[in-house]
């Protein structure tokens, strides 16, 4: 089972927020996840992340990988750049 790190869009028409989820790669963007990492605001002026660095990082080794925007809020967010593995395709 390929594991990815990605985005699940929550919120409201027009009111975008996310939640960082570790998700099965062959679920739908808003389909089943297997757990919660964190939640984003894009709407916020400095885009409010909030991520539990201690599970993503366990996720990470264990072989997830995150897609090209779950990758650039994880390395904003303070997880260095080495630690993040290659963009998912």
């Amino acid at each position: 089972m390929a594991v990815h790190i990605r985005l699940r869009r929550t919120g409201k028409t027009k009111a975008p927020t996310y939640r960082v989820v570790v998700a099965d790669s062959r679920s739908p963007r808003d389909g089943k996840f297997i757990e919660i990492l964190g939640h984003y605001n894009p709407r916020t002026e400095e885009g409010a992340l909030v991520l539990d660095t201690d599970r993503v990082r366990h996720w990470i080794k264990n072989g997830a990988k995150p897609t090209s925007t779950a990758r650039a809020l994880l390395v904003r967010s303070g997880i260095p750049d080495a630690e993040v593995p290659p963009v998912a395709r």
